[in-house]
């Protein structure tokens, strides 16, 4: 009997940045196909309702933790939290992110400097950290990253921090992959363009929003579950030889 290569039955997940949009997506997605999720975010009532969610459709595969992606004593403690209730953690998913709106080089104050490598690269960093000696001993892990086409070139919505953060994340992804890869672990980003998500409706105008869509040959925004299908594929066995990768997910609007 063939197996389901999709199926992550019984694995235990951490996504990131989960209280809305992509992450709440992921997380619901992982918690379908079998998976136990930690939903986490800084939003406490938004995890507490995307668990909520999970737990009334499924039963008790969710959890709401906060947690500051930036601040590794946090992150470590969720770790052993999860360590301590289901004795491993299989997947990562370090959705977390923010957006600062277009300002020349020059008027990007060094505090939002920092906030944006802080979230977006740091917070990717603590993860990981945190996980890859547990998923080490196991021999066993994905990670998952989200870059986004602004790390491939540069960001139509966001500054030169927003830019150079999802560009580091992808040269942290190589390299993470290339030390994890003889553990048994998978370690992958993918660079979404426009998904309609809060975060992209709250820093675009309508009008300027029209125009970005038309850019792009499918003439939509991807929706937060199409990201989620791809990250399924990437944390479950169907994808055990995909290790470094860089995956595009921009409807043809970026071809390199």
């Amino acid at each position: 009997m063939s197996r389901d290569l999709l199926s992550i039955k019984n694995r235990v997940a951490i996504v990131t940045g989960a209280a809305r949009g992509m992450g709440k997506a992921v997380s619901k997605k992982l918690a379908r196909h079998g998976a136990f999720v930690y939903v986490t975010d800084v939003d406490v009532d938004g995890v507490n309702g995307v668990a909520k969610e999970i737990v009334d459709e499924l039963g008790d595969r969710a959890k709401a933790v906060r947690l500051d992606v930036t601040d590794y004593g946090d992150v470590e403690g969720l770790v052993e939290e999860a360590i301590k209730e289901h004795g491993r953690i299989d997947i990562l998913v370090n959705n977390a992110g923010i957006l600062r709106r277009r300002a020349t080089l020059e008027d990007i104050p060094d505090e939002e400097w920092d906030l944006v490598m802080g979230v977006n690269v740091k917070g990717v960093f603590n993860c990981t950290k945190a996980v890859l000696p547990k998923m080490k001993e196991r021999r066993y892990g994905k990670i998952v990253n989200l870059s986004s086409t602004a790390g491939r070139s540069t960001s139509e919505l966001g500054g030169a921090h927003y830019t150079a953060s999802k560009a580091a994340v992808l040269g942290l992804t190589r390299h993470t992959a290339r030390e994890a890869a003889p553990y048994g672990i998978n370690v992958n980003a993918i660079c979404p363009s426009l998904v309609d998500t809060p975060m992209v409706r709250e820093t675009t105008d309508p009008e300027e929003l029209e125009r970005f869509i038309g850019d792009i040959p499918m003439d939509r925004m991807a929706t937060p579950e199409e990201a989620a299908d791809l990250i399924l594929f990437l944390v479950s066995d169907a994808s055990s030889f995909v290790n470094g990768a860089t995956i595009d997910f921009t409807g043809a609007s970026l071809l390199i």
